[in-house]
């Protein structure tokens, strides 16, 4: 089990999980309806089984590339740890309870569950041919908000999930080519394509900085459009400063904290944000 955990990252799920708890409690509140709590436990197990086919599939397609860069050489599959049959089996069995929690939940969830995957899945091709890759990976966390909006209503009728989820989109293409900066002489020595190896480390920051900036300007443009409470604006104060913060850590001759600005900074920056936002909607 400890493998499996380290095979799909699931630390990472802190990523986008807090927004998909965004989208249910705010779908919540709209319908003027009680919590669902089992409904909230089927979202979540979305949102695991989903994440866990993405991330296996991806170690699976890429671990020749991962067998040969130094950094991901020590990954379960490349490692033996895991046997790539064993991780194909794996991420078989989470698509299907993924199809089949959807399922149980309403049917325009099930509808485009096949989508979801077919987004989630196919980022793993994506830099083989192309540096929008981080925009695809960004794309595949931006469900979060608006499939578990539609989970609760069984439909779209709310523009501030779908703005949430391209806050998730811009953000999360933002810290991706931060992180693929270690990467940079790697990919480019094989012909994969990233921001950072068609870029360079230089520009490749200046463009992430800039769609944390258009994060920014999303996550107010939200805020605006709701009559929240000085909770959320709590939130959108931290979780901008966060944004901030993580270009300070990263310079294009220092990468020694890529690490602490990937996963430690964006992480508490989406749990706190939402914290403060479910908050804010809770005492409306």
């Amino acid at each position: 089990m400890k493998n499996y955990l380290s095979l799909i990252k699931f630390s990472h799920t802190i990523f986008a999980l807090p927004f998909a708890l965004i989208g249910f409690f705010l779908a919540t509140t709209q319908t003027a309806s009680t919590v669902d709590w089992l409904l909230l436990v089927k979202v979540i197990l979305c949102m695991v089984f989903a994440r866990s086919a993405a991330m296996a599939f991806n170690r699976y397609i890429d671990r020749d590339i991962d067998g040969k860069n130094p950094r991901t050489v020590v990954r379960e599959i490349p490692a033996g740890v895991i046997s790539p049959q064993s991780a194909l089996y794996f991420i078989i069995i989470n698509c299907l309870l993924f199809v089949g929690t959807t399922y149980l939940i309403n049917p325009l969830c099930l509808l485009l569950s096949p989508i979801a995957l077919a987004v989630v899945l196919g980022y793993s091709y994506t830099k083989r041919f192309t540096a929008l890759c981080h925009f695809v990976l960004g794309v595949g966390l931006a469900l979060a908000p608006i499939g578990a909006y539609v989970a609760v209503t069984g439909k779209f009728d709310s523009v501030i999930p779908v703005l949430y989820s391209f806050v998730v989109l811009f953000w999360v293409a933002g810290f991706d080519i931060i992180y693929a900066l270690q990467d940079e002489d790697f990919d480019k020595s094989l012909g994969l394509h990233s921001v950072p190896a068609t870029l360079g480390k230089r520009r490749a920051l200046i463009l992430s900085n800039t769609l944390h900036i258009i994060t920014a300007g999303l996550v107010v443009w939200a805020a605006y459009l709701a009559p929240v409470l000085w909770y959320h604006w709590v939130g959108v104060a931290l979780f901008l400063s966060l944004l901030t913060y993580q270009h300070t850590l990263v310079k294009p001759n220092d990468l020694s904290k890529v690490n602490l600005a990937f996963f430690t900074t964006n992480g508490i920056a989406s749990a706190v944000f939402s914290f403060f936002v479910i908050l804010d909607l809770f005492l409306r």
